[in-house]
């Protein structure tokens, strides 16, 4: 894992080393085991090290095979062996223990821009190449790394790290009032090509950059497959072993440290990674360390995950540390500038993860999470309605055939689900904000872009069509840049999601919905003897209360609904429109009435774009 920079002099005239060591110098707090720069007339890159696999000879950057094509690159590349045989079919030799960036250089050297579609894994990367004056940049599949780039007057700056590219001199503070706007609707920002401010732009995920001859240009390289007839196996065991070794190798590919951490909760996507995490470090011939870490509630909300989170740390031998999360205050830290989010986040009980994800950077500097689990096996209702409408009588009682074979029942087909889900996406289309300024409201289009999003919410017509609508969602890169990456939490501390490998969701996406998807059961199928039963079995259950709610009701949270708005605040938001927070019961409602405080937290934090 690394911190990178990077500076390009459109008008030709040379870097400023001191500058280019300053931004590199901030990036510490990402890779604290070395900081280096290196310029060479109009352009400088910089990296922060933090070494995060052990399989690999030392990862010096920035990287030149030949002094003319230089690299500086946060990568972990997925498929090593594979990339290692293709480079050495051309050429390439003593790879075995080549590092990331090595190998990525390798291949653009070979491919040119098409590099990008040999290359497995998160990545987000910047190649100088001296030979034709070209800057290529690129960002993995899914955006788990970040990518931030702006272009003001002659200056390109680049980085992984949004607030090292807003302390370049040239770089303004300006806010960009559409994404406001759509963190105050949804959120989240919608737009996966901007950021907050307005001088600041984001590298979309499955996309390259390259500046040549003075022109930037943005191109896609890869989309989700577009699948609409699913895979058949002869033997339904297929199915299983074929998961279940994508989903080990995609484990494996992220396991190249023997000191490792797992956000375990008791359910089955994370506890099946843990599993598979501690079956594959336990074949190896040295010690390691695993540990897993939950937050818990004991007494706010009726909470199990303390029992099942144990259940399978006691099973897989493994410690377990578990977080109480009852005694936090809304917005606990907030205020004391303890967080300072890059973006406006709207998760006023962040003090809590952030104590979880402090005490595992004391341990380990990778933590491997069960993200996109339910995405990738989510059950498909709409696969069986549109077999009902469409008449496909035999082939829908050939489908339940399977499931009462393998099942032993006709499991639970998720038309209730879907039903409820449907049912909460029309609610959350109609909690549209009451509280918006409406000067704002009317500049920015906002219920316009709201009518607008509703109406692209449907997923397209395939075979597994409410898939490609969870794993499309901005909210995902939302999550990685502001949850998950240093940029965010300040540690030194990874953290990787096995089932966002690409070859694993390019299987998920030809799965028979039935019986596979439903009840999750190609997961629980692939769980045996990983799993204890209790688990293994158990149904999907939410949280029994919510915790918002719980803290909302308390004596010493009635300040919510006095809070004193910072002046940036009033171009937003309408202050006195906002109902009573400490009244509300109703989960959706509170989240949506809620984040006028958020925002107001983080404009207040010195990011009020003046």
């Amino acid at each position: 894992m690394s911190g990178i920079v990077g500076i390009l002099n459109l008008d030709g005239s040379p870097v400023d080393r001191s500058l280019l060591a300053r931004l590199t110098d901030y990036l510490t707090f990402r890779g604290p085991e070395a900081q280096e720069t290196w310029s060479q007339g109009p352009v400088g890159l910089g990296r922060a090290w933090l070494r995060t696999a052990e399989d690999t000879r030392s990862d010096t950057q920035p990287l030149s095979l030949d002094g003319q094509v230089w690299i500086a690159a946060d990568a972990r590349i997925d498929g090593r062996a594979e990339l290692r045989q293709q480079l050495s079919s051309r050429g390439c030799h003593d790879l075995e223990e080549a590092p990331d960036a090595e190998l990525i250089l390798h291949s653009y050297l070979i491919w040119g821009e098409k590099c990008v579609k040999h290359l497995l894994g998160d990545f987000a990367f910047a190649i100088w190449d001296g030979r034709q004056q070209r800057l290529f940049c690129a960002r993995d599949h899914f955006g788990i790394k970040p990518f931030y780039y702006a272009q003001v007057g002659n200056r390109l700056v680049f980085s992984n790290t949004l607030d090292c590219v807003r302390l370049h001199p040239q770089v303004s503070d300006r806010l960009d009032d559409l994404a406001i706007g759509d963190f105050l609707l949804f959120e989240f920002n919608q737009d996966q090509s901007t950021t907050t401010f307005a001088d600041i732009r984001r590298l979309a995920p499955a996309h390259y950059l390259t500046w040549h001859q003075g022109t930037l240009r943005l191109t896609r390289y890869w989309s989700l497959p577009l699948i609409d007839r699913p895979l058949r196996y002869s033997r339904p065991q297929d199915y299983v072993e074929h998961f279940k070794a994508l989903l080990t190798q995609a484990v494996a590919d992220r396991l190249r440290t023997r000191r490792v951490g797992a956000p375990m909760s008791g359910g089955l996507d994370s506890s099946t990674v843990a599993a598979l995490a501690r079956n594959l470090l336990s074949r190896q011939a040295v010690p390691f360390d695993l540990q897993s870490y939950t937050i818990v509630f004991d007494r706010l909300i009726p909470d199990e995950e303390r029992h099942y989170s144990g259940l399978v740390a006691r099973a897989l031998n493994i410690p377990i540390h578990h977080l109480p999360g009852d005694d936090y205050r809304l917005y606990e830290g907030f205020e004391s500038g303890d967080f300072l989010p890059p973006q406006p986040m709207h998760h006023p009980l962040l003090a809590c993860w952030a104590d979880l994800s402090r005490a595992a950077a004391g341990r380990c500097r990778v933590m491997l999470t069960g993200e996109a689990g339910d995405a990738i096996l989510f059950p498909s209702p709409t696969y069986l309605l549109k077999m009902v409408k469409g008449f496909r009588l035999a082939q829908l009682t050939t489908e339940l055939g399977r499931c009462l074979c393998h099942y032993g029942r006709v499991p639970r087909l998720g038309l209730r689900t879907g039903l409820r889900r449907r049912l909460s996406l029309d609610r959350g289309r109609s909690l549209y904000p009451v509280w918006l300024n409406p000067a704002f409201e009317a500049k920015a289009g906002l219920r316009d872009r709201w009518a607008r999003r509703a109406g692209e919410l449907e997923p397209p017509r395939l075979l597994r069509e409410e898939i490609y609508q969870r794993l499309q969602s901005p909210a995902w890169q939302h999550s990685f840049e502001n949850f998950y990456d240093p940029g965010a939490t300040r540690l030194p501390l990874e953290f990787c999601h096995p089932c966002f490998d690409v070859r694993l969701i390019n299987f998920a996406l030809a799965l028979p919905p039935l019986p596979w998807c439903v009840d999750k059961l190609l997961l629980r199928e692939a769980g045996k003897d990983l799993l204890p039963e209790p688990i293994r079995r158990r149904p999907k259950t939410p949280l029994a209360g919510d915790p918002w709610l719980e803290l909302i009701r308390r004596p010493e949270t009635r300040w919510l609904d006095r809070f004193v708005p910072v002046p940036r605040l009033d171009e937003y938001v309408d202050r006195k429109a906002i109902p009573l927070l400490t009244c509300e019961v109703d989960p959706d409602t509170l989240s949506v009435n809620i984040r006028p405080v958020s925002l107001n937290y983080w404009l207040g934090q010195g990011h009020d774009g003046k």
